[in-house]
């Protein structure tokens, strides 16, 4: 199956029209013809099963033939993951992230950061295209970059942990944490971990110190095993 993202579609729609960038994939890469069937996703549960019914390069229109939605999932995650020093590293987590099944990610800069300015559109783009080559029928919410301080005396739902390295704090598995069902927020510090202070504010407002292992890893990597651990708790 080949899916298509449209973000503004709404369960009662009966027509489809493609904005131009994705008409002009349609029509010049994908050679779809008036008929052809689409599956379009709005990013936020629903399949849209559409015909083509009148087809250009600047404006593709289809019609709603069916809409399906997707069971709620069984857990919900959150990453909050400092920025790494290239790039290209984070958007590689981004994507791997989606395949996966993350809800939520939230870019966070700490003391040790080597980059404090990122690029929420890019990021946007990354999320998109792995959600379609994934056939998810959610996007991950991408939140605004926040300074970890701030992020620490947020308010969030569910059970918060802390993945650091420092080796005096004691500190349990992740995987024997974590339970099938939670909803659940992990904070993934940059290439040079968190600093003490910030170790230590996160202590006092109830954040959970765990391990990913006894691995050092990088903060991408970090990240994708954390959302990992939590999939394989949840599988079926």
């Amino acid at each position: 199956m080949q899916l298509f993202y449209h973000p503004d579609i709404l369960e009662s729609d009966v027509q489809i029209v493609f904005p131009k960038e994705e008409s002009r994939h349609i029509v010049k890469v994908l050679r779809k013809k008036e008929g052809d069937l689409l599956n379009v996703t709005n990013g936020k549960g629903y399949l849209f099963k559409t015909e083509i019914l009148n087809i250009s390069a600047q404006q593709c229109l289809a019609k709603v033939r069916e809409v399906e939605a997707e069971a709620a999932p069984a857990y919900y995650l959150h990453l909050a993951v400092a920025p790494t020093k290239m790039n290209d590293r984070y958007e590689w987590f981004l994507e791997k992230a989606t395949e996966i099944g993350v809800r939520e990610i939230t870019p966070v800069i700490c003391d040790h950061s080597e980059r404090k300015v990122v690029k929420p559109e890019r990021y946007e783009r990354v999320l998109q295209s792995a959600m379609k080559q994934s056939l998810h029928l959610s996007k991950p919410k991408l939140n605004d970059t926040s300074d970890l301080k701030d992020f620490l005396s947020i308010e969030l739902p569910g059970r918060k942990y802390i993945a650091h390295c420092v080796e005096a704090e004691e500190k349990r598995s992740l995987k024997n944490q974590m339970q099938p069902g939670e909803r659940s927020t992990i904070l993934i510090g940059p290439e040079g971990d968190f600093s003490s202070e910030e170790i230590e504010l996160a202590l006092k407002n109830n954040w959970i110190p765990v391990s990913l292992g006894n691995s050092r890893l990088r903060t991408e990597t970090a990240a994708i095993v954390a959302c990992h651990t939590a999939a394989l708790i949840n599988e079926d």
